[in-house]
């Protein structure tokens, strides 16, 4: 199985509490997907996040239905925490978030680690289809969480613009 690698990274003009305390809330996830997905929650709330915490959603990539499952393996407030899917179109997806504080505001980081079922065979889709999603999944968020947390969240510290793409980070 070939396990892909995404980055994301942005820093936003909040305190850490009330940043971590938004990508706490699961409600939130619905409002930083982009709408093409037609993401649902579909676990009744309120969601208490937690390790072991289960949540079910449902959503449509390129006009197919598809559910999807989140376990939260790892919870570490106000540092980070891990979804893993549990039942999904991936054979693998570990999402690992971390927050970081600096200079007046929070680094928000993801990591994200998956693989397609079929491997070798699904590498033409990869490349064509799923690589292509997954960075304007990422892009799209990164625009409505600098719209939601702040305008400067699309600035760096320093002032240094962020880069269009996901920083590549070892």
């Amino acid at each position: 199985m070939r396990v892909h690698v995404f980055r994301s990274e942005q820093w936003v003009p909040r305190g850490l509490d009330e940043t971590f305390a938004f990508f706490a809330d699961a409600r939130n996830l619905e409002a930083i997907t982009p709408p093409f997905l037609r993401f649902r929650i579909l676990t009744p709330g309120p969601i208490e996040m937690r390790e072991g915490t289960l949540i079910d959603y449902a959503l449509r990539l390129h006009g197919v239905p598809l559910r999807w499952r989140t376990r939260i393996d790892a919870w570490r407030p106000g540092q980070s925490f891990t979804d893993r899917q549990v039942r999904g179109p991936y054979a693998r997806w570990v999402h690992l978030h971390t927050f970081e504080p600096a200079r007046g505001g929070t680094w928000v980081r993801d990591r994200v680690e998956y693989a397609l079922p079929l491997d070798p065979l699904s590498r033409p889709v990869h490349a064509l289809l799923v690589r292509p999603d997954v960075e304007r999944i990422f892009a799209y968020r990164r625009d409505v969480i600098a719209r939601t947390l702040g305008a400067a969240s699309a600035r760096r510290p320093g002032g240094a613009a962020p880069a269009a793409a996901p920083a590549a980070r070892p």
